[in-house]
């Protein structure tokens, strides 16, 4: 499994507080070890955010993430957005 963030990914999280930034760091270590834990809630989206998945960073926060399969079967890990909820969901 190979992890990437899209720049529009990479802006809001440099913007954020730092207890965001080091929840996200936590969130991903525990998704790199198993992407579907409970603590993460993993889900798919649906809507205008179909095709993307969900986990949640804090209370309130989430990471939209992407997946597909290259050419030579490795998982790609898109992370896209990360916001709070009514952010991410108006």
């Amino acid at each position: 499994m190979s992890i990437r963030f899209a720049r529009k990914f990479t802006k809001r999280y440099d913007k954020a507080d730092k207890k965001i930034r080091v929840a996200f760091d936590e969130r991903l270590e525990l998704f790199l070890l198993n992407p579907y834990h409970y603590l993460l809630n993993n889900h798919k989206l649906t809507g205008k955010y179909t095709g993307y998945r969900s986990i949640d960073v804090t209370g309130d926060w989430r990471a939209l993430f992407s997946e597909y399969v290259d050419e030579s079967d490795n998982k790609i890990i898109i992370f896209e957005m990360l916001g709070t909820h009514s952010e991410l969901y108006k």
